[in-house]
């Protein structure tokens, strides 16, 4: 079946257009310049963009393979395939035929990038990689389609569907989400031979390469080690902790998070190898050091001493010391002993991006923390009218003023962000009135009384808001308005100050929040009867049974100060995260909860764009809500340890 890029409709393989939207199914869009282009192409013919996608493919055996007297084999000589399929098992070993063009497998789908090396040979226990483009991306690879339909026997069908023994451990933990692994995408086994195609991340940048940077402070390279013992607990699992001994494996994402390239099974131990412990970590760690050539300081090279000398034995151990480590390069210190949220001032979990409940973790079990900064702020908001309204009610604005100090080892980014959605009612020359009344009264009075590196307190927020709805309580007053032709808006209100937030709102317009750990969180709740309801202690099922459940229970104007109560929470930014603010247009019927992994997941990336992101989301709600105005606000803000507290 072809999956559609957009809706994710599932399409007969013989459909060239999906049959719920019509996207094509025989192009693809380019990502740089939005250009169609052809499924089996590698280059934007537009822009010259590599479009792939692209997998690298690891290829291994277990018994040497020739081609058979040089020429395809009788089961194959009709079709003419130039594939693995021709290879049988021989003695010795002979020189790869593969070349660019030629394909992976018999399907006529994985097509080489480039010729395997003149010399190449292909003989048992010996891999070969190399790069392949996906020339029928839409189509669903088997191993997707069973990660997609997991049951408690995953890992027991493997063996019978003929996925190859080297695939099993990236299936096993890709089903659990482990962000540092590389993904897998297909897999097979055939002739003896065994395939597997991965997330390409041939050129992320080498953990060795940044390590050795002079921008590179002790805190952030405390921050990789502590991802090593996290990602250590999660191999163990699969026996694959060699993965962290290959410094060629350790590699960096664009925010500068550990990740493997692949994954390495560990030895199996005899009286010449002995077993993998965490020993064989802090050898890893003084390789870093010493091919960096990156100075270690003395808390570093006792811990090193103790691992080689198994005064430290366990990761509980090890994590310890780490977390001791960095108290003394913090200021002030930040080791917390207790469970740690979000809430907590000026502090963030170590490393976020691997969820330690799912490796065991006991929830008394000390948690490293440490300062972060921001390091990058985007944004990008949209407004639609929708496919049923004439007017459009919602109006929003954004105010987001960036500074950059530049030194010779250091970067600091200051930044401040005003966002505001507003989506009004009260009808035409009502509604949108007020929403845009409320929008620039909330801007004005942050321009004036704004002026510190800190955000407004709540009481300044309360008094803004009051503000805002007195403005439109007093145009329905001169006016005259009365019943439901007295118009109002409802409002959510994001303010940043460098990682610092704070969300205010009145209404059922929506803060989102999307992080790599957390997944996709609804920050703010819907001022609406059904709500109010369930706040008293009335079962949701119930409270939601009412005919009035959705009824707004808070707006600005139609009524004084008396009628209004804001919520506003305060919270820190600690990991990569992105933001959203939504009108109902585009958070009715479950839609972002439903399409959040296809249309926000990815923005989460800085290779991808806001400006489309926030287009697509317009799309999104026009074809499954589109009953009302549509309006979108993404906020993308990147932090990183903060080297400015190292000492």
């Amino acid at each position: 079946m072809l999956i559609c890029p957009q809706c994710k409709f599932e399409n007969p393989n013989s459909n060239k257009f999906c049959q719920s939207c019509g996207t094509s199914l025989t192009h693809k869009t380019c990502q740089q310049c939005g250009a169609s282009v052809v499924l089996n192409a590698q280059f934007c013919h537009e822009c010259g963009a590599e479009c792939g996608p692209i997998w690298w493919a690891i290829i291994a055996q277990t018994v040497p393979m020739a081609r058979v007297g040089e020429a395809k084999t009788q089961e194959n000589a009709s079709t003419g395939e130039s594939n693995l399929a021709g290879w049988r098992p021989t003695v010795g070993s002979v020189r790869s035929p593969y070349v660019a063009g030629s394909y992976l497998d018999p399907q006529q789908r994985y097509q080489l990038l480039t010729d395997l090396p003149e010399k190449e040979t292909i003989a048992a226990n010996v891999e070969v990689k190399v790069r392949v483009l996906d020339c029928q991306p839409y189509q669903i690879s088997p191993i997707e389609a069973m990660l997609e339909n997991e049951s408690p026997g995953l890992m027991e069908s493997l063996g019978k569907n003929g996925i190859p023994q080297l695939a099993k451990a990236y299936i096993q933990l890709q089903s659990e989400i482990q962000p540092g692994i590389p993904l897998i995408h297909d897999a097979w086994e055939q002739d003896n031979m065994q395939v597997v195609l991965l997330d390409d991340r041939t050129n992320w940048r080498l953990l060795l390469d940044v390590w050795q940077d002079d921008t590179t402070s002790p805190l952030q390279i405390l921050h990789w080690c502590y991802q090593m013992t996290q990602l250590w607990a999660i191999l163990e699992l699969v026996n694959c902790r060699q993965s962290l001994l290959e410094l060629s494996n350790l590699r960096l994402d664009e925010d500068q998070t550990l990740a493997l390239q692949r994954l390495y099974t560990d030895p199996l131990p005899n009286e010449y190898v002995p077993p993998i412990t965490l020993k064989a970590l802090g050898r890893v760690w003084q390789t870093l050091f010493r091919q960096s050539q990156k100075t270690q300081f003395g808390l570093i090279v006792q811990m090193l001493e103790d691992l080689e000398t198994d005064k430290i034995e366990t990761l509980a151990q090890l994590r310890s010391r780490l977390e001791t480590i960095a108290s003394e390069l913090e200021t002030p210190p930040v080791i917390n002993y207790s469970s740690v949220t979000d809430t907590d001032s000026a502090a963030t979990i170590l490393q976020s991006d691997y969820g330690e409940d799912t490796i065991g973790k006991n929830d008394d079990t000390p948690t490293m923390v440490l300062s972060m900064q921001l390091s990058s702020l985007e944004d990008a908001g949209r407004t639609d009218v929708g496919r049923q309204r004439r007017h459009n009610e919602d109006y929003f604005g954004i105010e987001a003023k960036i500074q950059k100090l530049e030194y010779p080892k250091s970067r600091v980014l200051q930044a401040r962000g005003l966002y505001i959605l507003c989506d009004g009612m009260g009808g035409h020359a009502g509604g949108e009135i007020a929403s845009e009344l409320a929008v620039n009264t909330l801007r004005q009075y942050f321009q004036d009384y704004w002026v510190t590196n800190q955000l407004p307190t709540e009481k300044e927020i309360h008094t803004a808001i009051s503000l805002a709805n007195q403005t439109i309580y007093t145009v329905n007053q001169q006016e005259g308005r009365s019943g439901v032709g007295r118009m109002g808006t409802t409002l959510v209100m994001l303010l940043l100050q460098e990682n610092q937030a704070v969300v205010a709102h009145v209404g059922d317009s929506r803060l989102y929040r999307l992080t790599r750990k957390r997944g996709l969180e609804q920050v703010t709740v819907d001022h609406e009867v059904g709500q109010r309801e369930i706040k008293r202690g009335v079962e949701p099922s119930l409270a939601y049974a009412r005919s009035d459940a959705y009824q707004l229970t808070q707006a600005l104007g139609p009524r004084d100060e008396s009628a209004i109560e804001p919520d506003v929470e305060f919270f820190e930014i600690n990991e990569d995260t992105l933001l959203l603010l939504a009108s109902d247009g585009l958070s009715d019927n479950d839609l972002l909860e439903t399409h959040w992994q296809t249309h926000l997941e990815p923005l989460l990336s800085s290779s991808t764009s806001l400006e489309s992101g926030v287009n697509n989301l317009i799309d999104l709600a026009n074809q499954y809500n589109g009953h009302d105005n549509i309006t979108a606000i993404l906020i993308r803000v990147k932090v990183r340890p903060n080297q400015e507290s190292f000492q």
